[in-house]
C-alpha cells in the first residue's frame, strides 16, 4: 500500500484554482443584483422556465389550449428560454414579446441542439473525435455555432461529453468515445469552439452545454433513461474528468441526463450538482435539465408528485426546467409557502441571468438578429470547405492488404454497390434538425468527379424498407433480395469493387439501442454473396457506432470506416479513396470482435489472473473467443507507414511535483507524406486503487515526408500522473509507472520511471 504524497484536493487549493478560472465579473453581478431587486417571487421562478417552440410566432398567436397559456406567459414574464425557435424572423418575433411586452423586458435565452452543425453539417462526433485533431475539431464547432447565431440562436445544447464502453448505446454517436482523457481534450475543443475566448464580443459564437451530467454512457443494458449503478472509482476516474476540464474552460451551461446515478434523478442528484459541480468544482453557469426530466422523477418513483419534483431539483440545484411544466405552476407555491427556500431561487436566477448578461442579450437583445449576417454565413462556402476538412480527417483506414487502396485513377472498372452510396440523406447522420434532408453529396456523386476510371453503380440492395425519419424506427429491408444478380454480374466484370454498407443515419442517436451490431438487414449476405464472383472489394463503412465485421475483417481486402461524415460525406471518401487525401484517422472507440464482448475498452483492468501462466483453464478469458478487440482503441492505417524508435524518458527517478519528460522518434517508412498520431500510455504498476492496465495520457499529430523522421515530446505532470481515490481525493502516489508509446492502444515501446 503506498502513502498519498503530491496532489490531495483540499477546498482552499480546489477553490484557489477554479475562481482563477471563473472569475465572476464585478459589473455584471452589480446589475444582477439590482434586477433581482426589482423581481417578484413569479418573475423569478418564470426565469426558470424553458418552453419549446409551440406556435409560428411570425403568424397569430395561439388560441386557446396549452399554447395559448404559453403565449400569455411570455407576455407575463413567466418564461426565461425558449428552444427550437429559429430563424432571424422567428426569434426576433418571441424575443420582441419578452423584451417589449413584460414588465422587466428581460431577453430570453434561445437554446437549439446544435450537435454536429446546424444547415451546414460535419460528421457526427464521434466520427470527428476520430481525427483526434483537436484544432479541426475547434473549427467544426466554431461554424457551427457562427450558422446557430446567424439564425439567432445564442445557446446550444452541446457538445456531449459521455463516456461510453457500449456500442449497443445509440448516443454513442454524439460523444467523443471510452477514453476519459481524449473525451476532456475533444470536450475543451468543442468548448472554446462554440464559446470563443468567453467574452462573447461576436455575435457569431454562442452558449455551450455540457451532458449529459451524469454517467448517462453507463446506462444498464444500453437502455435509453435507464438506470446507471456505477462506483466511486468509476465515476470519478472516467464519467466526469470530461466535464470538469470544460467547466475549466469557462463552460457556461450543464445538462441534467434522463437517468439515474445509483438511485437518485440526475435532475435531482444534490450530490453531483450542488456538492460536485456547484461547490467543489466552483462552476458559475446554470443548470437545465434535459427535456421534461423534473418531471420524470415521478414515474421513476423518486417524486410522488408534481410539488416534490419541483422541490428535489430546485434543492438538487436544477436550475432551469426544460418544457417540463413543473416550476412555474409548482415551485412559486412552495416557496410562498415556506417549503422551498427562496434562497435555492435566487441562485438559480442569479446564473440565468449572469449567462444572459454575458452574451451580451441586455445591451442589445437583437444582437444575434440580423437577416442579412443569417444570408451570408449559413450555408457559405467557407463554411463547406471546413466541413470537407473534418470529414476527412474523420476517416479510419481499418484495412488495407495487397495495397488496393488508393485507386488507380485510370484504367479500371470500378462497381460501385449499396443503396447507402446514392443516398444523400441517411450521411448527414442523426441529430440535425435544422439542417435539410437529402443534402449531402453522396458517395456516388464524389467518386464521379474521378472521370479517369469507368464507374458502373448497381443499387444491389435496398437498405430500408422505407425512409425512416428522426421521429421513426428504421426498418431494414430483410427480405427484398431482387436485386442481388444485377450487383452479382456488375462485380464479377469490375477489377475493384466499392460497397457502401451499415447502418441508416438514423439507426444511432437518442433511443436508437441495439442489441445487434452486426450490419443490419441483409447487408452481410450481400457482402458475401459479391465476394465469391469478385472477392477485390473495398468496404466503405457508413455507420454510428462500432460494429461487429469479423467476417469482413477477416476475408475483404480493404476497409474504410466513413462513419457518417455530413454535408460533404462524398466528397471527402472519394478523395480518401482516390489517395488525395492520406487518411490519418484512429478510433474513439473498441470495436468489438462479436457482440458477447460489449462493453469493451482498452483501458481495463488486470485481475489477478489475466494471462493463461499456469497453462489450465482458470483465467479471465472468454471460451469462445479472443477476449482482445477486433481493432482497439487509438487504431487507424494510413497510405505511409511509421516506425517508433528511440523511446527516452529525461531521468528514473522524479521527485513529486517535477515533470516528466518523454521522447520518442516517428519516421514514415513508406513512400507518401503521411500524419501519424503518436500516442503515449501510462500504467502505475501499484496503487492504493488498482489502475487500469493502461491509460492514455497524451497524443500527437505530427505529419512526415517520406523518409522523415521527427523527435516528439510527450510531457507528464501530476494532472496525468495522478487518480481519484475512494475518498474522492486526487492524489499522486510513489512507485513505479510504465509508460508506453506507439500508433495505438497496442503501442509497441515502453520504458518506466519512478516517482519517489
Amino acid at each position: 500500500m503506498k502513502i498519498k504524497l503530491l496532489l490531495t484536493f483540499t477546498m482552499i487549493s480546489a477553490m484557489t484554482n477554479i475562481y482563477a478560472q471563473q472569475k465572476l465579473n464585478p459589473e455584471i453581478e452589480k446589475k444582477i443584483d439590482v434586477l433581482m431587486s426589482k423581481m417578484t417571487i413569479e418573475e423569478k421562478v418564470g426565469q426558470m422556465n424553458q418552453y419549446n417552440g409551440f406556435w409560428d410566432v411570425t403568424g397569430p398567436a395561439p388560441v386557446g389550449g396549452t399554447a395559448e397559456q404559453k403565449y400569455e406567459n411570455i407576455k407575463k414574464g413567466l418564461v426565461g428560454s425558449m428552444l427550437t425557435v429559429r430563424g432571424v424572423k422567428e426569434v426576433k418575433a418571441v424575443q420582441k414579446i419578452a423584451v417589449e411586452q413584460t414588465r422587466l423586458g428581460i431577453p430570453l435565452i434561445i437554446g437549439f441542439d446544435v450537435i454536429h452543425g446546424y444547415k451546414t453539417l460535419s460528421p457526427i462526433p464521434l466520427a470527428e473525435a476520430a481525427s483526434w485533431d483537436l484544432k479541426a475539431i475547434e473549427k467544426s464547432a466554431e461554424v457551427a455555432a457562427s450558422e446557430a447565431a446567424a439564425s439567432g440562436i445564442n445557446w446550444t445544447f452541446g457538445p456531449m461529453m459521455d463516456i461510453s464502453r457500449d456500442a449497443r448505446w445509440g448516443r454513442v454517436m454524439e460523444g467523443a468515445g471510452e477514453d476519459p482523457y481524449l473525451g476532456g481534450k475533444i470536450a475543451v475543443a468543442r468548448v472554446r469552439g462554440f464559446q470563443g475566448d468567453n467574452t462573447f464580443a461576436s455575435p457569431l459564437r454562442i452558449a455551450a452545454t455540457a451532458k449529459h451530467f451524469a454517467a448517462y454512457g453507463f446506462v444498464g443494458s444500453a437502455l435509453e433513461y435507464n438506470a446507471a449503478e456505477i462506483g466511486t472509482n468509476t465515476l470519478y476516474n472516467q464519467v466526469l474528468p470530461p466535464f470538469k476540464s470544460a467547466v475549466d474552460a469557462g463552460l457556461r451551461s450543464v445538462m441534467t441526463s434522463f437517468n439515474t446515478v445509483n438511485g437518485i434523478p440526475a435532475s435531482g442528484d444534490k450530490y453531483l450538482l450542488r456538492d460536485v459541480l456547484k461547490n467543489k468544482w466552483g462552476f458559475n453557469g446554470f443548470v437545465i435539465s434535459d427535456w421534461a426530466s423534473i418531471r420524470e422523477m415521478i414515474p421513476w418513483g423518486y417524486s410522488k408528485d408534481e410539488n416534490a419534483a419541483a422541490k428535489s431539483a430546485v434543492e438538487a440545484g436544477t436550475d432551469m426546467d426544460m418544457e417540463g411544466g413543473i416550476y412555474v405552476p409548482y415551485l412559486i407555491d412552495l416557496v410562498n409557502q415556506g417549503k422551498v427556500k427562496q434562497e435555492f431561487v435566487d441562485d438559480a436566477v442569479r446564473r440565468i441571468l449572469r449567462v444572459k448578461y454575458e452574451l451580451g442579450l441586455f445591451d442589445d437583445p437583437y444582437r444575434f438578429l440580423d437577416e442579412k449576417r443569417e444570408k451570408e454565413i449559413i450555408g457559405s462556402k467557407t463554411n463547406r470547405e471546413t466541413v470537407l476538412d473534418m470529414a476527412k480527417k474523420s476517416i479510419v483506414l481499418l484495412k488495407n492488404d495487397q495495397n488496393i487502396l488508393p485507386l488507380k485513377k485510370s484504367g479500371q472498372k470500378i462497381a460501385l454497390l449499396g443503396s447507402l452510396a446514392e443516398s444523400k440523406n441517411s450521411p448527414l447522420g442523426s441529430w440535425r434538425i435544422a439542417s435539410d434532408n437529402n443534402t449531402a453529396v453522396s458517395v456516388l456523386e464524389g467518386l464521379q468527379q474521378y472521370k479517369g476510371n469507368a464507374l458502373n453503380y448497381v443499387k444491389g440492395l435496398e437498405l430500408t424498407k422505407t425512409e425512416p425519419t428522426f421521429l421513426t424506427e428504421v426498418e431494414y429491408n430483410t427480405t427484398d433480395k431482387s436485386g442481388f444478380e444485377a450487383a452479382k454480374k456488375a462485380a464479377k466484370e469490375a477489377d475493384v469493387v466499392i460497397m457502401v454498407l451499415g447502418e441508416h443515419g438514423f439507426s444511432s442517436g437518442e433511443a436508437r439501442t441495439r442489441t445487434n451490431l452486426d450490419l443490419p438487414g441483409l447487408q452481410q449476405e450481400f457482402l458475401e454473396e459479391i465476394y465469391k464472383v469478385n472477392p477485390n472489394i473495398v468496404l466503405v463503412l457508413n455507420n454510428g457506432r462500432p460494429l461487429t465485421i469479423s467476417w469482413a475483417a477477416e476475408k475483404i481486402p480493404a476497409i474504410v470506416e466513413a462513419w457518417q461524415l455530413g454535408t460533404e460525406t462524398g466528397n471527402a471518401v472519394a478523395q480518401v479513396l482516390y489517395g488525395d487525401y492520406n487518411p490519418s484517422g484512429k478510433l474513439p472507440m473498441s470495436f468489438p470482435r462479436n457482440l458477447g464482448q460489449v462493453p469493451i475498452s482498452y483501458n481495463h483492468y488486470s485481475t489477478g489472473r489475466f494471462t493463461n501462466k499456469d497453462n489450465n483453464v482458470f483465467w479471465s478469458h472468454y471460451s469462445d473467443v479472443d477476449k482482445t478487440p477486433l481493432y482497439p482503441f487509438g487504431y487507424g492505417l494510413s497510405y505511409t507507414t511509421f516506425e517508433y524508435s528511440n523511446l527516452k524518458i529525461n531521468k528514473n527517478s522524479f521527485a513529486k511535483g517535477e515533470k516528466v519528460e518523454v521522447t520518442v522518434n516517428v519516421k514514415n517508412t513508406g513512400k507518401l507524406t503521411g500524419k501519424e498520431v503518436a500516442q503515449l500510455y501510462l500504467h502505475d504498476e501499484f496503487a492504493s486503487v488498482v489502475r487500469p492496465v493502461k491509460e492514455l495520457k497524451g497524443f500527437e499529430m505530427v505529419e512526415l515526408k517520406a523518409g522523415e523522421t521527427k523527435t516528439i515530446t510527450f510531457t507528464l505532470t501530476d494532472a496525468e500522473l495522478g487518480f481519484y481515490n475512494n475518498q474522492h481525493e486526487f492524489v499522486v502516489e510513489p512507485g513505479t509507472f510504465k509508460i508506453m508509446v506507439g500508433g495505438s492502444s497496442d503501442a509497441g515501446l515502453t520504458s518506466q520511471f519512478d516517482i519517489k
